[in-house]
């Protein structure tokens, strides 16, 4: 099978089944991100290795409970004290005394535990804030999926844009020592896409579906910051694998390389996204 056969293929199965955990939500949609996170810090972890880090295997169990513990904040079940982010890190510490000792690089280890759950489920868990906007109303969950999707179908035209444009015009690289690929002109007809897909996005699926919308201002203001946070995002993966000297972040995904590979530009969209949606007030409700 061809590698473009692979792609297609992963998608028609992934992208319905994230779908429908979206459309569903609470526990379905904790599950999907839990699941997802673990297996990006596992892959976060094979970044390190190839430097000569080995992190605690605790990581993906850190990263996995992530998106449990939002969403327990979000139903109002169980609120995580600061006291247990401090017991986790004691705890980590205590366990690199055994399992690392002093020739295994123990505090180089924790942090790259540590980053890796932050860094996957941390950022992956706002999908779960967005799902559940304070806008949407939990027993009509088009209007949380459809929110939920902005910032993702936002993404994929960063990405879209960023490639066609940077193809057929592209001359100034843009930062070649990480992504050589990359240019000036494909970065900026990435932003340009963004917007025009933010506008398209909102008048004809959001207003509809969830009743919300965002003034012209606030549509370019949301458009631009999550093109720029998707391409950084992007760069930053890049920069990692490039440290570690890896093509891709692992082949978990036949034809598509690693989870990471493949959510790299969502871990930073996400908490802007929710940023602004949820403190800077761009969101306007419209009668429905």
């Amino acid at each position: 099978m061809s590698e473009l056969a692979k792609r297609v293929l992963v998608s028609l199965i992934a992208a319905p089944a994230v779908i429908a955990a979206a459309y569903v939500g609470r526990a379905a949609l904790s599950a999907v991100l839990g699941i997802v996170a673990a297996l990006a810090a596992w892959e976060v972890g094979r970044l390190a290795e190839a430097r000569g880090v080995r992190p605690l295997a605790a990581g993906m169990a850190l990263a996995a409970a992530i998106p449990l513990l939002v969403q327990a904040h979000f139903e109002r079940v169980w609120s995580p004290p600061l006291s247990l982010l401090a017991t986790i890190l004691v705890a980590l510490l205590g366990a690199a005394i055994w399992l690392r000792g002093v020739d295994g690089k123990p505090l180089t280890s924790v942090a790259v535990t540590v980053f890796a759950a932050l860094y996957t489920g941390g950022m992956l868990s706002f999908a779960y804030g967005l799902r559940y906007h304070r806008f949407t109303v939990p027993s009509e969950p088009a209007a949380g999926t459809a929110l939920l999707f902005l910032p993702i179908i936002l993404t994929w035209a960063s990405d879209i844009g960023a490639y066609f444009v940077g193809r057929s015009l592209g001359r100034r690289k843009l930062i070649p020592a990480v992504s050589p690929g990359k240019t000036v002109e494909g970065a900026l007809g990435g932003v340009l896409a963004t917007v025009l897909a933010a506008w398209a996005y909102v008048a004809f699926v959001l207003q509809p579906a969830a009743h919300l919308s965002m003034r012209g201002a606030g549509i370019v203001l949301f458009g631009v910051a999550i093109s720029v946070a998707a391409q950084l995002g992007d760069l930053a993966e890049s920069l990692l694998k490039r440290e570690a000297g890896m093509k891709d972040s692992s082949n978990l995904i036949p034809g598509h390389g690693g989870v990471l590979d493949r959510l790299d530009s969502l871990f930073f969209v996400l908490p802007v996204a929710y940023l602004l949606l949820d403190r800077a007030r761009l969101l306007v409700p419209v009668p429905g």
